[in-house]
């Protein structure tokens, strides 16, 4: 399931077909963590070098895996790395990731502990936040870098204008704080409309006031290290604003950058395929209703292949009767309502499907996210990809493992870096309209060789 604004790439292990054993999984995803690497290359060409990159990780690296994505990106050259919560940041930090670490969001008194003895840096959005954070830091002996957030329009987090620069001193007084960045965070970069471009330059405006406000405290540290000053995403990077010292790529990195010009003309790719297997054939006449409701009807003899992937697994409802799934290289339509656990396909139209084929899987053979159904959610509303899909398999170079445990085994982690699992995936984007299909084959225990 292509993700975001590319293609869906089905990556070339077809020299292992003959080798490979029979799968388990109902439905897997595979995470090339080479292309993510290529990826984070060609956004880098296009940041000035002075401009430094806080890459974002949150919710599993937006269901790639945290762990395995991140050390790739740090191995390309991140700075900084953004996470959601204390829990994910402590999860890098125990997987041996040590470089700056930034919580996104908010941080509840009871994680402030842990923020500060594991050197994570969180973003301070009140005053109550600077004064446990300052006690829990002198009573640690620990200096603790955070980031003043403002809220410009977002209306979620952060400091009201307002409130900027009473904050900005407080942090600035306090023995044990130590202001590290200046944030914010624009909420309609995605739009295309007038009103959304206006919007999102009257949030740009108000950071630069709100900066304007704040020059005494932008001065480089007599360490000459610059206060970090962040409001570009991935989906702000390519407007009209230029970046200020820091930007904040995320989805683009993993292949889901919205504007698809802008993919295009940068080589990035997807990296995550989801694919599952046919497990049911039946061939109907004219005339039968297909899934619930009757919402589509054969209009031929029509031969129907079920595949066991359905909300559950986040291939989503809005996506029945208008959504394909890829067989043998060809596009098969979803007939019917998406069920729970499974979705109906056509394939009437394609021949030599059958239980336990191994279609070729080609770079060639992909679905364009940009078919995804008319009047579906726009390209990054998050959807949940269900526990089934947890059993994933990712490499790098095309050698895939596979392994059933939920949550990464650490010594396998340093054993072979190449391994995904992805324990909690919150991937499956809305936009996604396109669902890979194999049958029965999935090669298992394959370990890349590192170099």
């Amino acid at each position: 399931m292509d993700s975001g604004g590319g293609s869906l790439k089905m990556l070339d292990t077809q020299s292992h077909a003959a080798t490979q054993p029979r799968t388990t999984h109902r439905v897997w995803s595979e995470i090339d963590l080479d292309a993510l690497a290529r990826n984070f290359r060609r956004f880098r060409s296009t940041v000035p070098e002075s401009v430094k990159m806080l890459v974002v990780v949150k919710a599993d690296a937006y269901g790639h895996g945290a762990v395995p994505v991140a050390k790739t990106l740090v191995r390309e050259g991140a700075e900084m790395l953004g996470v959601g919560d204390s829990h994910e940041a402590l999860e890098l930090r125990l997987a041996g990731i040590d470089v700056p670490i930034l919580i996104l969001g908010a941080i509840i008194e009871g994680e402030i502990e842990n923020v500060v003895s594991y050197d994570i840096s969180p973003c301070i959005h009140s005053t109550a936040r600077i004064e446990h954070l300052q006690d829990v830091a002198e009573r640690q002996n620990k200096r603790v870098p955070v980031h003043l957030m403002v809220d410009t329009g977002m209306g979620r987090l952060g400091v009201s204008r307002g409130k900027v620069l009473e904050l900005a001193r407080r942090i600035h007084s306090c023995s044990h704080l130590e202001l590290d960045g200046i944030c914010t965070h624009l909420s309609s970069v995605y739009g295309q409309s007038p009103e959304d471009r206006q919007y999102t330059r009257a949030q740009y405006d108000g950071f630069l006031d709100a900066l304007n406000g704040l020059a005494g405290f932008l001065k480089c540290r007599p360490d000459g290290r610059p206060i970090w000053v962040h409001a570009a995403n991935s989906g702000a990077m390519y407007g009209t604003e230029p970046p200020f010292n820091m930007v904040r790529p995320g989805n683009i990195l993993y292949g889901l950058n919205p504007d698809s010009a802008t993919q295009q003309s940068l080589g990035i790719e997807p990296i995550l395929s989801l694919r599952s297997q046919v497990v049911f054939f039946k061939d109907v006449p004219a005339g039968t209703p297909i899934s619930y409701d009757r919402t589509y009807v054969t209009q031929r003899p029509t031969r129907i292949a079920t595949i066991p992937v359905g909300y559950n697994d986040g291939f989503r409802a809005h996506l029945s009767n208008q959504a394909h799934v890829l067989l043998h290289g060809q596009a098969a339509p979803v007939i019917g309502k998406v069920t729970m656990d499974y979705t109906m396909v056509d394939v009437t139209d394609i021949p030599g499907v059958d239980l336990g084929d191994v279609p070729p899987r080609r770079d060639a053979d992909r679905i364009r996210a940009e078919r995804r159904p008319s009047g579906s959610p726009g390209p990054f509303r998050g959807a949940t990809v269900g526990q089934s899909v947890i059993r994933a398999r990712g490499a790098r170079g095309g050698s895939w493992s596979c392994d059933r445990t939920e949550r990464a085994d650490r010594a396998t982690l340093r054993r072979d870096r190449r391994l995904i699992i992805v324990r909690v995936s919150i991937l499956g984007f809305e936009a996604a309209a396109a669902l890979v299909v194999a049958a029965r084959h999935l090669p298992c225990r394959r370990r890349a060789r590192l170099p």
